[in-house]
């Protein structure tokens, strides 16, 4: 839940007389601090003028759209954004209209209004958001932007015969950048001020100074009329309780009457809060666990608890942290904050708590080794181990690494100690036996045009592939080779060997045709000088040596020793001399072809 300051003026008493107005012509002004209010009780005269509806207002048992009304103006000193909160009995039906106007005799349209039934017993109406939280509240009006200068009249009525009262919460952020004058409090001329809405145990004083006083006399109203207080003929009287004063001040050009409304709301307590220990994961702290240990025997209907991570966050009441509260390792202090839903200025900020956290157990080691053929154990585990931590494997060892040799899947557990509860993680470890690669064969496709190279291996792996320096691929296969000498390499990426063979490239024709048309008249391998000293013996299909070519005698006719070779298949090999100057035979090559007459 997130908090907006919130500054709550007025209070419900019991037994105290509000001052309160029926009529909007006599609407009782707000400044920063709000009238009291106890109840409504019917209507003075029809301000609508016998209207069916005013905006989202229709008539209500009364015959009017009035019934059980109060009415109140102010005015707005700050920029930025505005709202209310109308706190009622949750078994009661309230409905308000506010009216952006300086003349009651042209209210015009209400730019926020709300008619809607209480059936879901809330708590507040209003404008804003609600303080509870309740986001489906559908008692709630929009935020107002506001600028200053702007008049507003509000009415608040209720749908009952009988009623136990509201009291009005203004909010917005306006009271955050002018905590003291967002709301204009020129429009009250009152000698004793504005009604005043404070604190238990605040130190209230009203001043009725006047120049050509002759005499103060003070009263006190609990709700069943003013009753002079004895003694009392200063100037200034110190207040102790919730009740509507009175001052008469005798003078000679006549006397000064003057009513003001103080309603004090208990201060919240907030109590004290254990440290809270968990383990670390992914999900967030429901603070709002937390509240009941902070209320105690507090009502939580009266009082909203709110928690920061600055104290002075709590004191201002802003940042409020999420009630889901994301964890994180190591120890966060939270500060609470509890306020008066009546009043916010009305706040204990006096307690706070530590959440620890552990630290987070991280997998910082292989979840998958790898033993290759030719080695016999291999080491599992952590071999940076935390201090912190214990470690217990499925098979009973506590040490943070074993030895392994058998291929499987091995459970290891960290567990870790923080305050009074132990927070483990279990990891599983997959030992796999590799076995190094062997080439079985280079597949050789030599298409002059486009060469490819295919590899195949012994075994299936986990390999990957490259030539000569190029970079590895995934893919064994291999297009565009350039004729020549070329390497070709096996990595098994587990770590287990690389294999390697030494292929040539050539392109030679499928077949050539020696009837002296000029067209595959001779046979020939090209690529033949990209190799040291090669020489290519061709045989025909008995393995009788018919002709040997190199990069002299590149050429075959289709003569032997003078005369014709029939059409058929001839075969032939290749050699070349390798880094070391030793002839070798060219492996992998697809070494036939086809004389046709």
């Amino acid at each position: 839940m997130k908090y907006f300051i919130a500054f709550i003026f007025i209070l419900v008493l019991s037994n105290a007389v509000a001052q309160i107005s029926p009529d909007c012509t006599t609407a009782i002004p707000i400044c920063n601090n709000t009238p009291v209010n106890s109840g409504t009780n019917s209507y003075g005269v029809d301000d609508f003028n016998g209207a069916n509806t005013s905006g989202c207002l229709e008539k209500t048992l009364s015959g009017a759209i009035e019934s059980n009304s109060a009415w109140y103006r102010f005015r707005t000193n700050a920029t930025g954004q505005l709202g209310f909160n109308i706190s009622i009995d949750t078994s009661e039906d309230w409905d308000f209209a506010l009216y952006r106007s300086s003349d009651c005799n042209n209210l015009g349209t209400p730019v926020r209004c709300n008619f809607k039934d209480n059936k879901d017993e809330n708590s507040f109406i209003g404008v804003g958001e609600d303080p509870t939280g309740n986001t489906n509240n559908n008692g709630y009006e929009a935020w107002l932007s506001v600028t200053p200068g702007e008049d507003y009249y509000l009415l608040i009525n209720n749908f009952s015969n009988i009623n136990s009262g509201f009291s009005i919460q203004f909010s917005g952020n306006i009271f955050t950048t002018n905590p003291y004058d967002a709301l204009d409090c020129s429009i009250i001329s009152n000698l004793l001020g504005p009604p005043i809405a404070a604190c238990e145990a605040d130190y209230i004083e009203l001043d009725a100074t006047t120049s050509d006083a002759l005499s103060y006399s003070w009263y006190k109203n609990l709700g069943s009329g003013f009753v002079q207080i004895a003694g009392e003929s200063n100037p200034t009287l110190v207040i102790l309780d919730s009740a509507e004063y009175r001052v008469v001040v005798a003078r000679a050009a006549g006397n000064i009457i003057s009513d003001v409304q103080v309603g004090f709301t208990p201060n919240p307590m907030a109590n004290s809060v254990s440290n809270k220990e968990f383990c670390y994961d992914e999900s967030s702290i429901d603070l709002n666990a937390v509240d009941a240990e902070v209320l105690g025997a507090q009502n939580p209907q009266e009082f909203v608890v709110s928690y920061h991570s600055t104290f002075s966050d709590a004191v201002n009441n802003v940042n409020g942290l999420d009630k889901n509260h994301p964890k994180s390792s190591g120890t966060e202090t939270i500060y609470i904050r509890v306020t008066s839903f009546e009043n916010p200025k009305c706040y204990d900020v006096s307690q706070d708590f530590n959440i620890v956290v552990s630290e987070e157990i991280i997998q910082d080691f292989p979840s998958i080794v790898y033993l290759c053929e030719d080695v016999s154990t291999a080491i599992l585990g952590d071999d940076t181990p935390n201090a912190n931590y214990t470690y217990l494997w499925d098979s009973g060892e506590t040490s943070a690494v074993i030895t392994a040799s058998v291929a499987g899947t091995y459970t290891l557990t960290i567990s870790t100690n923080t305050g009074g509860i132990t927070c483990s993680e279990s990891f599983t470890i997959e030992l796999v036996i590799s076995n190094a690669p062997v080439i079985s064969n280079v597949i050789i496709s030599d298409l002059q045009d486009n060469n490819t190279v295919t590899i195949e291996t012994l075994e299936i792996g986990d390999y990957e592939y490259r030539i000569d320096n190029d970079a590895y691929q995934d893919s064994a296969f291999f297009e565009n080779v350039l004729p020549g000498l070329h390497t070709v390499y096996v990595n098994d990426i587990k770590g287990c060997g690389i294999a390697s063979e030494t292929v040539v490239i050539v392109g030679f024709y499928k077949f050539f045709t020696p009837n002296g048309d000029g067209v595959n008249d001779n046979w020939t391998v090209e690529g033949l000088d990209t190799l040291d000293s090669p020489l290519l013996s061709i045989f025909d299909r008995y393995g009788k040596l018919i002709k040997q070519l190199n990069t002299s005698q590149p050429l075959w006719d289709g003569y032997y020793n003078g005369v014709q070779m029939p059409a058929s298949d001839y075969w032939f090999q290749l050699s070349f001399l390798d880094a070391n100057g030793e002839r070798v035979l060219a492996k992998y090559i697809n070494n036939h072809f086809a004389l046709k007459r």
